[in-house]
Order: C-alpha cells, then sequence, then structure tokens
C-alpha cells in the first residue's frame, strides 16, 4: 500500500512552522511526525502539502493509496486500524479525517459515500503551536519506547551520573562525560554521535538528536527535545528545537519551539510566565489576532531561519516569523513578521537577498546546501507575509 501524509486543516494553526515544512516534518517527542508514522508502517511516505511545497515535498501517487491526517501521531491500534483499510472506507475520530482510502487521481472526495469507522482509542493530535511542546513528553515516551524496544543501549560512563538508568538509552558514538541524568520523571534518549559537556544536569523526559551538542554546565529541564545538530546552553525547561538550531550560551528558554537555522545570541532570555499570572495569548496567523492558548507558561515560537542578537528579551507568549532578525535593548512586540529587520525601536524589511546570503553561509557550516528549492520557498513566505510588516 502507498501512504500519503496530508496537512489537514490545523496546517494554518501550526504556522509559523508549516510555512517552511508540511506538517509531516514536525518533531515532537524524539522523532518527526513523519519519522513515526514510517517506522510504524515500515515503508516510506509521500505528502499532501502546499504547493509552494510540493516541489521540495513531493507527492508519489499510485493506484491504491491510504491518505493520513499528518495532525495525528501515530500508536499501534491506530496503525492497525489503518492497515485494514478498504476502498470506501475512511476513519474518523469525532469529525476529524484521520485516513481514508483513495484511488490515483480520485480529486473530489465525498466522505458521505463512504463507510465511516470511528477511532475511539486515545492518541496525540497536533492541532497548534504550543501542542508541540505542551504534549511533548508522552511524545517523547511513546518514540523512546518505539526505537528502543528488542534494543540494547551502549553502557553508561563511569564518570556519568545516572538515577533509573533503565530510562536511559544511549546510541553509538555518544560522549557524555562528567554529567548528571535524571530519569525518575521521564526517559532520557541519547542520540548517535552526540555530546554532553562537563556539568551538564539534565531531567527526563529529554531527547538529544543526531549530532547535537549540550554545552558545558547546561541546565535542562525535561520534557525537552534538541533535535539533530542543534547546540544548547544555559537554561531550558520543556523546549523542542527542530534540528540544526543553536542556543549556545547562558540564557532562559523555557516553554518554547525553535524552528531550524535558528541561533539565540548570549544571553537571550525568554520570559514564559506574565507578571500577573494570566493565561497566556499567542498570535495566530488563522485570525490574524492574538489567540488564547488555555496556558499559564508559554515563551518563545520561533520559524525557521530567525536570529536573535546577545541580550534579545523576548516576552511572554511571543512569535517570530521565518527569516526575521531580532536585536537591540528593550522587549520587541510579541509578535515579529517574517523578514523583520529589529527590534523594541521598531523593523524594517530584510530583504531576501540578504537573506539569501546568510542562509548559504549558515548552512554551510553543517554541510548543507541552501537550494534554489530553498530560495523560491522564501520567495514566497517573503510574498505571503507582506501583509504582516509595516514597510
Amino acid at each position: 500500500m502507498n501512504y500519503i501524509l496530508f496537512d489537514g486543516p490545523s496546517r494554518n494553526n501550526l504556522l509559523p512552522f508549516t510555512y517552511t515544512r508540511p506538517v509531516a516534518d514536525i518533531r515532537i517527542g524524539i522523532l518527526t511526525i513523519r519519522e513515526k508514522w514510517e517506522t510504524y508502517l515500515d515503508t516510506t511516505t509521500t505528502t499532501v502539502t502546499e504547493d509552494y511545497l510540493s516541489d521540495k515535498f513531493p507527492m508519489v501517487e499510485m493506484d491504491e493509496n491510504i491518505m493520513i491526517n499528518a495532525s495525528y501521531l501515530p500508536n499501534l491500534e491506530l496503525v492497525e486500524m489503518i492497515k485494514s483499510l478498504q476502498e470506501s472506507q475512511a476513519i474518523f475520530k469525532g469529525e476529524d479525517v484521520i485516513a481514508f482510502y483513495s484511488k490515483e487521481g480520485q480529486e473530489d472526495i465525498d466522505f458521505d459515500s463512504y463507510e465511516a469507522l470511528e477511532f475511539d482509542d486515545s492518541c496525540i493530535k497536533i492541532e497548534y503551536t504550543w501542542d508541540i511542546f505542551s504534549k511533548n513528553g508522552v511524545a517523547i515516551q511513546e518514540d523512546f519506547d518505539l526505537i528502543t524496544k528488542n534494543r540494547k543501549s551502549h553502557s553508561i560512563p563511569e564518570t556519568t551520573v545516572a538515577f533509573h538508568s533503565e530510562n536511559i538509552f544511549i546510541e553509538e558514538g555518544a560522549k557524555l562525560p562528567l554529567c548528571s541524568l535524571n530519569a525518575e520523571k521521564g526517559p532520557i534518549y541519547i542520540g548517535k554521535n552526540t555530546e554532553i559537556m562537563e556539568g551538564s544536569m539534565i531531567r527526563g523526559p529529554f531527547a538529544l538528536c543526531e549530532n547535537a551538542i549540550v554545552k558545558m554546565a547546561a541546565k535542562i529541564y525535561g520534557p525537552t527535545t534538541i533535535g539533530p545538530y542543534s547546540k544548547i546552553g544555559g537554561e531550558v525547561d520543556n523546549v523542542v528545537i527542530f534540528g540544526y538550531s543553536s542556543k549556545g550560551h547562558d540564557g532562559f528558554l523555557g516553554n518554547s519551539v525553535l524552528g531550524e537555522w535558528c541561533n539565540l545570541g548570549a544571553d537571550t532570555n525568554t520570559s514564559n510566565l506574565k507578571n500577573n499570572y494570566a493565561e497566556v495569548r499567542l498570535w495566530d496567523y488563522q485570525s490574524e489576532g492574538f489567540a488564547k492558548t488555555g496556558l499559564q507558561f508559554c515563551g518563545l515560537m520561533m520559524g525557521d531561519h530567525s536570529k536573535a542578537g546577545i541580550n534579545t528579551m523576548f516576552n511572554t507568549g511571543t512569535v517570530v516569523g521565518v527569516s526575521a532578525n531580532v536585536f537591540g535593548s528593550g522587549f520587541p512586540r510579541n509578535f515579529v513578521p517574517s523578514f523583520s529587520w529589529g527590534g523594541s525601536a521598531g523593523f524594517t524589511t530584510y530583504l531576501t537577498k540578504k537573506v539569501f546570503e546568510v542562509a548559504k553561509v549558515v548552512m554551510a557550516r553543517r554541510k548543507e546546501e541552501f537550494t534554489d528549492q530553498d530560495k523560491q520557498i522564501l520567495e514566497h513566505i517573503f510574498e505571503e507575509t507582506k501583509k504582516y510588516r509595516r514597510e
């Protein structure tokens, strides 16, 4: 069977992260949503997403296909139900379509003609940006169980202090001298060729993905995920970093999500709690206003390729778009549009020519190429987000 992941109605609620990727390529837990589905299904998947992303994330359609809503994370019960789908059947959870059978060229789907199968068990749904960090602990546990099943961890070094070592899994090539790992409240996963430098203290649930680095004397509270090729330092609490991003110095980052190719300068700090302890409101691209999150703790949402200079201060519930450059004293506004350059004193437009120059250099440092596809995607986002910038 051919499996295709589609963005679904939550796509706009997950901006700015879905400006540059399909919903399926959001990281939560240890793996991306796509990697979870591919592990469970034991096959590759393709994507139905926005037209401007389709060259980089194409769809491969065959005679028979199962379409899966990428906002839903897989578990054993859901996967078994999806594998048994037959022609003219669809799986629902309430009014949401989780998955359905389709044939090649079947563009218009009339679900009234489908047999509706209800999925009654529980599963994780990623509907809003803050779900990525608030549901990360459960996702780490599920991924940990999935990818460590019937496998043996590499041994914990004698110089490492470990609590509840049965909940710690270390992959090949990891270096972790003179650090502290406490897995009492959740598992700790240390990926391939990672490094945890001396003096670091980590409490689970925690995932350090392939080739990522924890700097000396870092203090990390779970549930936190550090994506591949990222660097993290200072104090971190309940954070998800997708990958290839850096917060390498002191400063606090809490209840936050960073995309790829982001950088937070030394002593950058985020507030994750309002002084009056009120519910945090967050910029909502769907309504183009600030929406209730239902959360008391919520920090920074930062899209791909955005940067913050040294000593930057982000207020509670700040959303920074794609390819923004924030710097200077004082608090910038709680919504920083994509391709903005400036800080509390105001913003100007960060022109794509300059953005491309920086992206090319930044990606080359990780031995990745800034491609023509990447340029076209950013050019589209620049035009799409123009209405938010004060020219």
